[in-house]
């Protein structure tokens, strides 16, 4: 059974030219991306491959004060370096819950959690020890949310449950580095707010994440705080040149064809 959330990948594509978005005739079927996910070997090479550069990174990245992973953070040398990880799709793999899970919820992700393996994304355990044993802060933020239940006192149970995961796949964290959505009133789905509470306290030296947003603020259709602008696939296009010096040097994206904030947007 797929997913209804997994199911997105159009019939027709869009091939884009410079600003102009050409319809594009393929034998792809809805489905196919998250089966893509979860038996090609390709996708297990390109999330190693984005690992195994950023462990070579990590060295420079760190030794030099000058660099940093958030463009309005640059020169803030005085600060202990830090880097930033997205969760799902990232760190741990939802493809069995993609394929099985009909229909998504919160609740259900959480509580799929509880009860299945947790399926690393190739590579990361490795990145993350090794940024950790370099002395480099590392940080989730995640837009798994904070949600009361009835059944415990803990406002934000699935904090917990986020450092639970990432302990079964060999990651030492605590409550403290796990940022969730509206674990604060200012924290949104919008992930700016809680990079920049980050950025308060660490020199940030790389992002990870499968999703544009991980990286570039305001690339939503529906924007939350502080955006004030609808995104649309040229104006993410214009971010992603704008910021082209940072791919693959204190950015790192991984492939996520299954779903996403590029789905939002026109």
């Amino acid at each position: 059974m797929i997913s209804t959330r997994s199911a997105i990948l159009p019939v027709s594509l869009f091939l884009t030219i410079g600003c102009t978005a050409t319809p594009v005739e393929t034998d792809i079927e809805p489905g196919h991306a998250v089966l893509w996910a979860a038996h090609a070997a390709e996708y297990q090479a390109a999330s190693l491959q984005v690992y195994s550069q950023a462990t070579r990174d990590l060295p420079q990245l760190r030794a030099d004060p000058s660099f940093s992973a958030l463009p309005n953070h640059k020169g803030e040398s005085d600060k202990p370096p830090a880097v930033i990880l997205d969760i799902d799709e990232t760190v741990v793999s939802g493809v069995d819950m993609e394929l099985t899970l009909l229909p998504f919820n919160t609740v259900r992700q959480y509580e799929w959690g509880l009860t299945h393996q947790t399926i690393p994304i190739r590579g990361v355990t490795e990145f993350v020890n090794a940024a950790q044993d370099s002395g480099v802060e590392v940080f989730f933020v995640t837009n798994r949310p904070c949600e009361s239940r009835m059944d415990t006192d803990d406002r934000c149970i699935q904090e917990q449950g986020v450092v639970d995961l990432v302990a079964e796949i060999g990651i030492e964290t605590d409550r403290e580095h796990v940022l969730m959505a509206f674990e604060r009133p200012e924290w949104n789905k919008e992930k700016v707010s809680r990079r920049e509470h980050v950025a308060e306290s660490h020199r940030v030296i790389m992002l990870f994440g499968d999703d544009f947003g991980d990286f570039v603020a305001c690339s939503r259709a529906e924007p939350g705080a502080p955006c004030k602008t609808v995104a649309t696939r040229e104006s993410r296009l214009d971010a992603l040149e704008a910021y082209k010096d940072y791919w693959g040097k204190g950015w790192y994206i991984l492939p996520n064809p299954m779903y996403g904030s590029w789905t939002s947007v026109d």
